[in-house]
């Protein structure tokens, strides 16, 4: 063998090593990165999940489309992390929650088991819930403070991730004031999880959210206002609550 064929040799075996080792290392990469959004988002490979949707009170009970669209953002997300999704309506959804991964979707006034897991996982968020149109209709009470609706210029969402216990499968809350907010929290979830999951790693966490000006910008601009995870966690005082059930009653 001459010293030109030997080189050759060499030269194609050394670019064959390089493109293994470069394949190799692409492969890990992605494979710890999909580890984390699986352990993030808390959907194994095969694992299935829970998708609640609220009902749009405006209509027959047909889903509205910003929800549909919010379920559309969660339903890619969970693929791609080879896992299962089960659409169910808020209404049928009547079981406990930890086994499964969920994804809960839309306000109170609209959702029922939204409804509950504010009781039960954050008893410091109060949501006006009342048909009638008002300056309070679907504002915020967290803790102390209040966030009201203006509509198509600054709406809030509750963005949330909860657990009962370390082996329990996460429940996470997408609470807004408007359906177009829903949607924005579900694609800040997605588009967002890597800076969230290094914040809070595999804990719980509560955040507000602001989309500014969704009559121009759709869910696009959207803004963080306050981790409210301990005052939304933070059961009110009980005079707090006699007030709250004394204005609902007069409203």
């Amino acid at each position: 063998m001459t010293d030109d064929v030997r080189n050759i040799v060499l030269g194609v075996m050394a670019a064959g090593v390089s493109a293994a080792l470069g394949w190799l290392a692409r492969t890990y990469l992605w494979r710890r990165k999909l580890r984390r959004k699986q352990a993030f988002f808390g959907l194994p490979a095969n694992s299935e999940c829970l998708l609640v949707v609220n009902r749009d009170p405006g209509t027959d009970g047909a889903v509205h489309r910003h929800d549909v669209f919010a379920l559309l953002e969660l339903s890619a997300m969970v693929k791609e992390c080879g896992a299962h999704a089960q659409i169910l309506s808020h209404d049928t959804a009547r079981q406990g929650f930890g086994e499964r991964t969920e994804y809960c979707v839309g306000g109170p006034g609209s959702n029922r088991r939204m409804a509950a897991h504010l009781q039960s996982l954050l008893p410091g968020v109060r949501v006006n819930t009342d048909r009638e149109p008002g300056p309070d209709r679907a504002s915020f009470r967290i803790g102390t403070e209040y966030y009201p609706v203006e509509s198509g210029v600054q709406e809030h969402v509750l963005l949330a991730r909860l657990s009962i216990g370390r082996e329990a499968r996460p429940v996470f809350l997408l609470c807004g004031q408007r359906a177009i907010t829903n949607q924005a929290a579900a694609r800040h979830l997605v588009r967002h999880y890597e800076k969230l999951a290094r914040t809070y790693r595999d804990s719980t966490f509560c955040l507000l959210l602001k989309v500014v000006n969704s009559e121009a910008y759709g869910p696009d601009m959207v803004e963080l206002v306050a981790d409210v995870t301990q005052a939304a966690r933070t059961p009110l005082p009980a005079a707090a609550r006699t007030r709250e059930s004394g204005a609902s009653a007069d409203g």
